[in-house]
């Protein structure tokens, strides 16, 4: 890294040199495959009817490959705590009993916002929720809080995901979540090698955002053009995906493939951001049907994904696998 002050003594050539080298740096840094870290993220809260509030987390992976496993643990975990009582990242908030409120164990490439939530009760005053996690050897954590700055609603999550095209409309702020039931246990067992199916039953209700029409890019021009937004944009309408929220997913193959639910922006990446990719129609009786077969023995934990493209509803299926 080059400070302003080092830049005095340069004549103009070696500053242009130093400049491109520079841009050229963080050009790569950008497409990086491995080696760089994790942070998680507080991404807002909103107010529940009943009176408590609920936090939403997420987590930025800046590897364009990289995927980690981290338990939760010392590395993964979360502390509910007074204001700035772990704004020193040196100390050690770490408690067995309260580490576990639900966040993944497994962490795929680049932006994966608003994963997963946590309500606190209505006198939760200026405490915080904070999620510490460790990944190639630092530490960050995500300070969630009712500061009145952090309060979002379902326009912010839109516009965030960049759903809609990344539309402002405001009859988002009343976008009503997908509807999701998974048919079936949500606790299974399974053999290593052995199928395992998954049918769910997901419905976008008020069918808003609906669904677009618009053109799909078609030339490398139109396929390979630079970004018009800062934030990466996916087109509305109903899909569904299955993730691997705990364990290895490597050691997990599903059938058919699913597509991505993070934001890879790459083209042909099976992505709802990723040029050119059109959202599938819904099967009949908006019924999906999965298998997913094992290949490690463990303690899995499915993540079902019901979108719009602007507001997403999970639901988790817990699965032993034995040898």
């Amino acid at each position: 890294m080059v400070s302003i002050k080092s830049f005095a003594g340069l004549s103009l050539v070696a500053l242009f040199a130093t400049a491109l080298c520079l841009g050229l740096q963080a050009q790569e840094r950008r497409m990086v495959l491995s080696g760089e870290v994790l942070s998680p993220a507080f991404e807002g809260w909103w107010p529940n009817e009943d009176g408590t509030f609920r936090l939403f987390f997420g987590y930025m992976n800046s590897n364009w490959q990289q995927q980690f496993d981290i338990p939760v643990g010392p590395q993964n975990y979360f502390s509910v705590v007074d204001a700035a009582e772990l704004d020193d990242l040196s100390r050690n908030g770490f408690d067995a009993m309260a580490a576990d409120m639900g966040q993944p164990t497994h962490f795929y490439p680049r932006r994966n916002p608003f994963l997963f939530t946590i309500d606190v009760p209505t006198d939760f005053g200026e405490q915080e929720v904070v999620w510490t996690l460790e990944s190639q050897g630092r530490l960050a954590r995500a300070y969630g809080s009712l500061y009145p700055d952090y309060r979002i609603d379902p326009q912010v999550i839109s516009t965030e995901v960049g759903g809609a095209f990344g539309s402002l409309d405001d009859r988002l702020r009343t976008n009503m979540p997908p509807q999701l039931e998974v048919r079936g246990d949500l606790y299974r067992t399974v053999q290593t090698g052995e199928s395992l199916m998954l049918s769910v039953y997901a419905n976008d209700t008020d069918d808003f955002p609906a669904r677009s029409s618009r053109e799909l890019p078609q030339t490398p021009e139109q396929i390979y053009r630079p970004p018009s937004s800062i934030v990466a944009a996916s087109g509305p309408g109903l899909r569904f995906s299955w993730s691997v929220y705990r364990g290895p997913e490597a050691a997990a193959s599903f059938d058919p493939v699913q597509m991505k639910t993070y934001t890879d922006t790459r083209v042909w990446a099976n992505s709802p951001w990723s040029p050119p990719f059109h959202i599938p129609e819904p099967p009949p009786d908006n019924i999906w049907n999965t298998t997913v077969t094992f290949d490690e023995p463990g303690e899995y934990v499915l993540r079902g994904i019901a979108s719009d493209g602007s507001l997403f509803t999970y639901q988790n299926v817990s699965v032993t696998v034995i040898p």
